[in-house]
């Protein structure tokens, strides 16, 4: 009777699968319609020290709070946009620590910037730009929005150092239409592993996509309004406003001026490789 039985529900449960796999694709739902869909992928290596590390975080907790940038998101053709926030070090260094949201009010914006605010901050080894492009291009190919405009947006205070070459992941996501802009942070004396003129490597090495451009941070007081101006600018595909000296675009970077194994040059005389 047993065995009856059993064979009875396996029989049942066989015939039932194939609806129940049907309404599962029913019920997903269709991609929801955004202006921009937006990676935020923040470097928390260890070269960024804790101090930086929070007016870092705060920078981004600020912008999401700010009129501005509510206003950017309200004037967009749709009125909403999709972000993600994840943090990165090296190759195997990355932390989601906001999945993709949608964003269509002051108050979702004000929530993202809380629920931003309560999250804990990790730390970890190496630099790998590439490895958070790479990341950053496989969360908007998964986000499930469809969006007019895909951008990924890269913060750091060093080149890369680990995984593939950066300019090998900045050209995947160029030849998929994703743009890529930089805010090289810049508060300190390069050190051993570090490079002076970091504004110039992410502008020739990392950054791509028409309009693309690079905010460097060089004084901590700059933190907030830089975010919120990249930010803003990101959204709402602005021209560039304020001083030159702090928004640059990719075409005006002379041609040439570093390499882009800069810093793997330096990890490996470092290590003694």
């Amino acid at each position: 009777m047993r065995r009856w039985l059993f064979g009875l529900f396996c029989l049942a449960a066989v015939g039932f699968w194939p609806a129940s796999a049907l309404n599962a694709q029913q019920a997903a739902q269709p991609p929801e319609e955004v202006d921009v869909a937006l990676v935020l992928a923040v470097d928390v290596s260890y070269s960024m020290d804790l101090d930086e590390l929070a007016l870092q975080r705060n920078g981004y907790i600020e912008a999401f709070r700010s009129k501005l940038l509510h206003e950017a998101i309200a004037k967009g053709a749709i009125g909403k946009i999709a972000v993600t926030y994840f943090e990165w070090a090296g190759g195997d260094f990355q932390h989601i620590v906001k999945p993709w949201t949608i964003i269509e009010t002051p108050q979702s914006a004000i929530a993202f910037a809380e629920e931003l605010g309560e999250a804990q901050t990790r730390r970890g080894r190496r630099t790998s730009i590439s490895g958070a492009i790479d990341l950053a291009v496989s969360l908007l190919e998964t986000s499930n929005v469809a969006a007019m405009r895909r951008v990924i947006d890269i913060s750091g205070d060093g080149a890369n150092n680990d995984g593939r070459p950066v300019t090998q992941a900045r050209d995947a996501a160029r030849d998929k239409g994703i743009s890529i802009n930089g805010l090289p942070v810049m508060l300190k004396q390069a050190s051993y592993f570090d490079i002076d003129n970091l504004d110039v490597y992410y502008e020739e090495c990392v950054i791509t996509g028409i309009g693309a451009f690079v905010i460097p941070i060089r004084e901590r007081k700059q933190f907030a309004d830089a975010t919120r101006t990249k930010l803003v600018r990101e959204i709402a595909e602005m021209p560039a406003s304020g001083p030159e000296a702090l928004v640059q675009k990719a075409q005006q970077a002379p041609a040439s001026r570093l390499s882009c194994l800069q810093g793997e040059r330096q990890w490996r005389d470092r290590m003694g490789n």
